[in-house]
Formats: C-alpha cells, structure tokens, sequence
C-alpha cells in the first residue's frame, strides 16, 4: 500500500515541476516589463524636468517683459 502511494507522488511531481517552471518563466517575464515600464518613467520624468525649465526661462523672459514696459509707461517720452 505504501509503494502504491509513493508511486502516485512519483507521477505526481513531474507535472507539478512543469507547472514550477511556467511560473516562473511568467515572473520573469512581468520582472522584465516592469523594469522596461520603470525605465519609461524616468524617461517622462527626465523630459518633463526639462519642458518645467524651459517653461521657468520663458515665464522669466516673459515678466522680465512685462517689467520693461511697465516701467517704459512712467518715463518720459521724446
């Protein structure tokens, strides 16, 4: 009787280490588009850096602008 059990576990196993490996050939595929996915967000974070910079020198240009004609109002024309 025990030999009819340990045979069944025998036959068992293969079938459940088959299972084994899919698993984990599908967690290293989502470890991979995770870190493909990781890898696209600091690249939107780097761009976006950049377009807020780029933004911070236009809106300095822009009041610096608006200081100029302002100012330009009050003095005294030809």
């Amino acid at each position: 009787m025990l030999f009819e059990i340990l045979r069944k576990i025998q036959s068992d196993v293969p079938p459940l280490k088959e299972g084994q490996r899919d698993i984990r050939q599908d967690i290293n595929s989502l470890r991979n588009h995770i870190h493909v996915m990781q890898g696209d967000i600091n690249n939107l974070h780097g761009t976006m850096s950049q377009v807020l910079d780029r933004l911070g020198r236009i809106e300095n240009r822009l009041e610096l602008r608006e200081l100029a004609e302002a100012q330009a109002r009050f003095e005294p024309h030809p």
